[in-house]
């Protein structure tokens, strides 16, 4: 067993502990980290499978940027993690059952895959895998881009019709009220005695009650 071999069992017993924070972690920013973690360690496995483009791909694009979007959002939509959990008994067998279909295909298609893997292929010094892959990707593929593409439009749409949503149980400001505010309309200058005047008269002023609104001063 080589240097390789271990590197790529640690990366992996360390992609599925993230991968499983994710869905069991206590608060939303947790889960986004666990997220970006499992991310980082499926780029360095891509690396070590001689993926070097989609390796750099997932780093720059879904680490650099989605997940930090995903965090500002999170953190701007104030997520609370006591009414996502009302619900958690009614739709935890389905989610039971989801997990182990997926658990069984992906088993199943390992198993198969695994006795028709033979030694790598060799490509070339010349080899360029970018190159390659945008080749199938907008020749053969792109449908699925153009799919890809719209799915992920609609998701930027739907994070910004979430942020920009009314809430309730935050104050907003009005500029052109604030703009139109006058002096008389927020402070109010009232005479009080001092110390020595209390004393030595130290029943209070009458104050004169405010005629109706009806009556003429």
């Amino acid at each position: 067993m080589n240097f390789e071999t271990v590197l790529f069992y640690i990366l992996s017993i360390v992609l599925v502990y993230a991968g499983f924070r994710v869905i069991t972690a206590s608060g939303p920013v947790t889960a986004v980290l666990h997220l970006i973690l499992a991310f980082a360690n499926a780029a360095m496995i891509w690396m070590l499978l001689g993926a070097e483009f989609l390796a750099l791909l997932l780093v720059l694009v879904y680490v650099g940027a989605v997940m930090v979007l995903f965090m500002f959002v999170v953190m701007m939509l104030d997520v609370k993690m006591e009414e996502l959990r009302k619900g958690l008994k009614t739709y935890l067998p389905l989610g039971i059952i989801v997990g182990l279909i997926l658990v069984i295909e992906m088993s199943l298609v390992l198993m198969a895959s695994f006795g028709d893997v033979g030694p790598a292929a060799d490509m070339g010094n010349d080899y360029n895998n970018a190159k390659s892959l945008g080749q199938v990707m907008y020749t053969e593929y792109t449908f699925a881009v153009e799919v890809g593409a719209a799915i992920l439009l609609v998701g930027m749409v739907a994070a910004i019709g979430l942020t920009m949503r009314h809430r309730r149980d935050v104050k907003y400001n009005d500029p052109s009220a604030a703009v139109r505010v006058r002096a008389k309309d927020r402070v109010r200058l009232v005479d009080i005695p001092s110390q020595e005047a209390f004393n030595a008269n130290p029943t209070p002023p009458a104050v004169a009650e405010p005629a109706p609104s009806g009556d003429k001063a």
